[in-house]
């Protein structure tokens, strides 16, 4: 009975009217606007797979991650001819991946993979998925290593180091050695300001307990660091695509909050940015990098480059 009155509830013609006002709000960068659009959207038809990708996506961004899970969910299930929505499934992809749930963001990314065998965006966070599982396996074997004496556990403070390596530390909220090992070395120099003896003396630091930067991670960070795509061709870059918002990149949701950290909103202002200044910003690896660079380099542009001294 419930199930009936829902399906005679439904206004599919309204959802797409609010769902087209709500594409104009994000034009305008106004993200409350579109959400109170996409809300009254999947209010009126709550099966439209394109409403319930647009409302997560944007609630994501604020903070509100259960329900933009759910709602990426419902756009999976209610997909175009009983087909999942691409999108929403790499999107629901990366929310199960930080919350641990490897097993389904993997199921999540093949059926993406078996639908467009060639999805670059899909392989890509595919490797990531897989690399985190494998993170977490070497993860837990530290743990177990290191659990008995309480190393991992140890504050950082407890250390006698500059205050240059504390104040870059306090940056980074690393507070244990166990956070210390989470973070690389690169990750380290690309923040201006810490010189190389500060680097050395935290190295020094982790060696002294058998440790090391990045120890149980992947070589994602260090994929990030290679040079950012050339500027194709050289020539006049279209004004038009400079002042589009950054959400017409269609960026997954991690890369997008990334962006939102440094108050980036138009493409022109994500390409004044440079590659360091973006692995600078806590929780941004290889894979994001590398989404936006592939993102910016089929519109011809790419990164700003610092000018060699």
């Amino acid at each position: 009975m419930t199930e009936q009155t829902t399906e005679t509830a439904r206004d599919p013609k309204a959802a797409e009217q609010f769902l087209a006002e709500g594409r104009k709000a994000e034009k305008k960068m106004d993200r409350w606007t579109a959400i109170e659009q996409f809300s009254q959207a999947h209010a009126a038809d709550p099966q439209n797979a394109e409403v319930c990708f647009r409302l997560a996506y944007h609630l994501d961004l604020v903070g509100e991650e259960d329900k933009a899970r759910e709602l990426y969910e419902s756009a999976c299930l209610h997909g175009p001819e009983g087909k999942s929505h691409l999108n929403g499934l790499i999107n629901l992809a990366v929310a199960y991946e930080d919350h641990g749930l490897y097993a389904k963001a993997e199921r999540c990314l093949k059926l993406v993979i078996e639908t467009e065998p060639n999805h670059a965006r899909a392989r890509l966070f595919m490797k990531d998925v897989q690399a985190s599982r494998q993170a977490t396996v070497i993860d837990d074997s530290l743990s177990t290593t290191y659990a008995r004496g309480g190393v991992l556990d140890t504050p950082v403070t407890d250390f006698d180091l500059s205050e240059q390596a504390r104040d870059m530390l306090r940056k980074l909220h690393v507070r244990t050695l166990g956070d210390l090992i989470r973070v690389s070395e690169s990750e380290l120099l690309a923040y201006r300001g810490l010189g190389e003896d500060a680097v050395h003396e935290i190295r020094s630091l982790l060696s002294r307990k058998g440790l090391r930067f990045g120890q149980g991670l992947d070589n994602q960070r260090n994929a990030a660091r290679q040079q950012v795509y050339e500027q194709l061709g050289g020539g006049d870059v279209n004004l038009d695509s400079i002042n589009k918002s950054v959400d017409e990149l269609e960026l997954s949701v991690r890369a997008r909050k990334a962006l939102d950290l440094l108050n980036i909103g138009t493409i022109g202002d994500l390409v004044a940015r440079t590659e360091d200044e973006l692995l600078g910003i806590k929780n941004f690896g290889s894979t994001s990098l590398d989404e936006i660079k592939a993102k910016l380099e089929e519109m011809g542009l790419g990164l700003r480059k610092l000018e060699e001294e």
